[in-house]
């Protein structure tokens, strides 16, 4: 049965060293705040998750996957439907990634290992098949790239106020000055106060806000210049433009993406 502690639900401990699980979610469902004895691999075969801590927001389209460290408060909003396989792994059993939340690139091996241990269950290191597929597991992990789809929350009450009036006018055109002057600080001591806390510049920080919000606007079906205007982009142009240079691509091929997946 799993606890509660300060508002977190804490799962119980799984027996087995490795254990996957599927689970079909629909647009706009959350799983609410909690955190696992274990190290989590949460994988999106379709659809966008984004998960939340206190360091942080992070966005997973399909095809990606979310690392979340032992005993990390989390909770995940659903952005269109959404078909999540999650690897459970006993703590510190990955020893090369971080022991901070980060979206990470999945091979077309690792997506199939991912599945499949979904049809496996629960693994133990007393079966020689178990004790590969564990063992092929944790050397791809260890050679996975992280995707820099993270939104750092600054700490300082300041920053934390012109965050939050940021992400609640993304759609007009309020300046970066007007989100200081809201939060009762300079332009100049906000600035250097998001560098300081979330290694960004104000200006980056936002261009990021944007783009994980433009991500969650097409996976729940909405057109890509629909997306930018509300991402907060004058032009769908400018957004196009952004988005190829963040990831690589275009809002259209990662629009197709979704309906592939």
């Amino acid at each position: 049965m799993s606890r509660k502690r300060q508002g977190v639900h804490i799962c119980p401990r799984l027996p087995s060293p490795v254990t996957a699980l599927s689970y079909e979610l629909d647009h706009g469902q959350v799983i609410p705040e909690h955190m696992h004895p274990e190290d989590q691999l949460v994988y999106a075969c379709q659809g966008v998750m984004t998960v939340r801590t206190s360091a942080g927001t992070w966005v997973v389209p399909a095809q990606r996957a979310v690392w979340i460290p032992a005993r990390t408060p989390h909770s995940i909003l659903m952005s269109g439907a959404v078909s999540m396989r999650t690897v459970y792994l006993r703590a510190r059993l990955v020893q090369r990634l971080p022991r901070e939340c980060c979206v990470v690139n999945v091979s077309p091996l690792v997506t199939q290992l991912i599945v499949h241990l979904c049809t496996v269950g629960k693994l133990s290191r007393k079966s020689k098949t178990h004790a590969h597929l564990i063992d092929v597991l944790i050397d791809q992990l260890d050679s996975v790239q992280e995707v820099p789809l993270q939104l750092p929350a600054p700490s300082d009450r300041r920053a934390a106020r012109v965050a939050a009036a940021l992400q609640g006018t993304l759609e007009n055109s309020r300046s970066l000055a007007w989100a200081c002057k809201q939060a009762g600080a300079s332009k100049r001591t906000i600035e250097r106060l998001f560098q300081q806390e979330t290694g960004m510049s104000l200006g980056k920080w936002r261009q990021q806000l944007r783009l994980l919000r433009s991500l969650q606007l097409l996976a729940a079906g909405e057109k890509i210049s629909h997306a930018a205007l509300e991402a907060g982009y004058s032009t769908p142009s400018a957004f196009i433009a952004m988005f190829r240079k963040a990831l690589g691509t275009t809002p259209r091929y990662f629009e197709n993406s979704l309906a592939r997946s």
